[in-house]
């Protein structure tokens, strides 16, 4: 169920630290194509698990499994974060986004991630909707630790940044300051953030 998985995301988020090429968090194995889980909670399902590094087990028939539950098992972009030969250390949770950071709470867990990425040329950034409801949720590239180093070192004071939807593999240009995107309930965005422009 939809519960069960914020309450591993939740309670794994804490453990991040924990995680790179030595070890891996164990939030059991993937759900996706199984239950009574939405489309869009089948993707937060997968880019959290992928983006935590933890083992992707599949947990569902693939020679039954349909075209849009294959479609988010085999992710290029997310797959490639999580198999990266360079970088073993997880995406991590940088804003809370609907409780105040570090707030403990099984049904929202942290809402925005950010993770290095030398197999994608760039940052992972995850952006969750955790609530029952659409809402609006935004990436501030000035909030996001990978990208704050990046403009500190460039001086840089309107910081804009090349950007891949990692969903749809379509380039969304030059992207200034922060990226706002409509999330369905329990969806989550998964951006490619690349070099500077």
């Amino acid at each position: 169920s939809w519960a069960r998985i914020a309450a591993i995301a939740n309670e794994n988020s804490f453990l991040m630290n924990y995680v790179d090429f030595w070890g891996h968090p164990d939030p059991d194995m993937l759900e996706v194509g199984n239950g009574d889980l939405t489309l869009a909670e089948n993707r937060a399902h997968f880019a959290l698990w992928a983006a935590m590094k933890s083992p992707l087990i599949i947990g569902t028939a693939l020679d039954s499994i349909d075209p849009a539950h294959l479609a988010i098992l085999s992710n290029k972009h997310l797959l490639a974060f999580h198999q990266d030969p360079v970088v073993g250390r997880p995406a991590h949770p940088y804003k809370w986004g609907y409780n105040p950071n570090w707030t403990f709470d099984p049904a929202h867990p942290a809402e925005y991630w950010s993770g290095a990425s030398s197999t994608l040329g760039g940052t992972l950034v995850l952006m969750l909707n955790s609530e029952d409801t659409k809402q609006t949720r935004t990436a501030v590239w000035k909030e996001v630790p990978e990208l704050k180093d990046v403009l500190r070192r460039q001086g840089r004071r309107r910081p804009g940044f090349r950007v891949t939807d990692a969903w749809t593999g379509k380039d969304l240009g030059c992207v200034r300051d922060q990226y706002r995107v409509q999330l369905e309930s329990h969806d989550i965005a998964a951006l490619v953030v690349g070099r500077a422009c």
